[in-house]
């Protein structure tokens, strides 16, 4: 009985440490797309100022960029792009092994009519987190890894930018993606201050349901508005 007991706390041990990891990893990714947000609505100030935002990131400006002296010019950045890497494969991770652990216990047949009362984007949370990861990847590779994407300058990323919202389908498949990625953040949103204990009653519910919806359309507008004013060609 002993060993059963111990093994059991395990279990929910293991449970409690791995959703309490999915949920502050996800909300790092949250702060760093409102962040990444912020960034991209500098375009609408011109070349000059986001470019220079862009390599001030990078430590390529005159003042050393951001955090220099305390961090050597070009440091920064690199060891955001490692913490940002951690929270992800932490993230994905903890998503992983849960979902292992459902699929197990699924073959009961005692979650079916859980699903009914859930909605669309809790429903596909797990899928919207590997789609949401395949557009990380592309975007990664068209902006950082192939900065040449479009016959655009290399050495300007607003160039970069202008040059691949010009394209509709980029466009069309952006707006997709964000849509995809806002579902899964609304659900996450949500589901991460549930797991850290603000879901105490009703009203608090209420207020997280809220807030999640609001971050989720902020995120979605924020995004779409400076590839839209490119495509349109209120920028560029």
């Amino acid at each position: 009985m002993t060993t059963t007991l111990t093994t059991h706390q395990r279990a929910v041990r293991s449970t409690v440490v791995k959703k309490f990891t999915m949920a502050v990893t996800g909300l790092i990714m949250i702060g760093f797309l409102l962040m990444h947000m912020y960034g991209n609505l500098k375009a609408f100030n011109g070349a000059e100022a986001f470019d220079h935002y862009a390599h001030w990131l990078k430590g390529a400006t005159e003042d050393g960029g951001i955090l220099y002296p305390i961090m050597p010019a070009g440091t920064f950045i690199w060891v955001f792009r490692l913490f940002l890497v951690a929270a992800v494969v932490l993230h994905f991770w903890a998503a992983a092994s849960l979902w292992r652990k459902s699929s197990q216990a699924a073959g009961r047949g005692y979650q079916r009519t859980v699903r009914k009362a859930q909605t669309y984007s809790a429903r596909t949370m797990r899928w919207g987190g590997v789609i949401v990861l395949a557009f990380l990847i592309f975007h990664l590779l068209q902006f950082t890894i192939i900065p040449g994407t479009f016959h655009a300058d290399p050495s300007s990323p607003y160039s970069m930018v202008v040059a691949s919202f010009s394209q509709v389908w980029m466009v069309a498949l952006y707006a997709v993606s964000m849509i995809l990625v806002c579902m899964h953040i609304r659900h996450g949103f949500w589901s991460a201050f549930a797991t850290l204990g603000l879901n105490m009653s009703a009203r608090s519910r209420g207020i997280l349901n809220g807030l999640a919806y609001f971050v989720a359309v902020v995120l979605y507008v924020g995004f779409m508005i400076m590839p839209l004013a490119v495509l349109f060609g209120w920028i560029g």
